[in-house]
């Protein structure tokens, strides 16, 4: 009896726990990518979240598998190369010059209009590398707009879903 007294009270602790605890929800957001017309090897990109103090929180998506070159990626390499968490939105081939994609970001809501930011990372072998291709706030307005980018992205179109 006394040992069963002492597993209720760590249960009922497990399961207050568990209760609070509730999964991201996350909004799902189209974004097509559309390319330059640049000549040479597919681009490595990289979209991250990144935090109120610009720092990286999470990768939504890598366009590029091989993962031997993702440290070409220096920034975004400092933060992931560490860690290598699982990432869920890494897709085929890079992607080369005057090539679009389509992808859906799954974006955490509670980021959303709290002063977070998107930022797309470029990087082609033997040429160079954007940090911030594009990069700005994610707000709901954002998530609807088109932004241009500086290096290998032409530009991106967000639209929500």
């Amino acid at each position: 009896m006394k040992k069963l007294m002492k597993t209720i009270p760590i249960g009922l602790l497990m399961l207050s726990m568990l209760a609070s605890y509730a999964p991201t929800e996350t909004k799902s957001v189209k974004c097509l990518i559309q390319m330059t017309n640049y000549s040479g090897e597919g681009a490595y990109l990289v979209v991250s979240l990144l935090n109120p103090s610009g720092e990286y929180e999470e990768t939504l998506y890598v366009q590029g598998k091989d993962s031997e070159w993702y440290s070409e990626i220096p920034a975004w390499w400092k933060f992931y190369g560490k860690y290598r968490p699982k990432i869920d939105g890494i897709s085929g081939e890079t992607i080369s010059g005057g090539e679009r994609t389509v992808t859906v970001l799954q974006i955490p809501e509670d980021k959303i209009d709290k002063g977070y930011s998107l930022r797309f990372e470029t990087s082609v072998e033997d040429q160079e590398y954007y940090k911030d291709d594009i990069q700005f706030e994610l707000t709901s307005e954002n998530l609807k707009s088109k932004k241009d980018g500086k290096g290998f992205i032409r530009y991106v179109r967000m639209l929500s879903q």
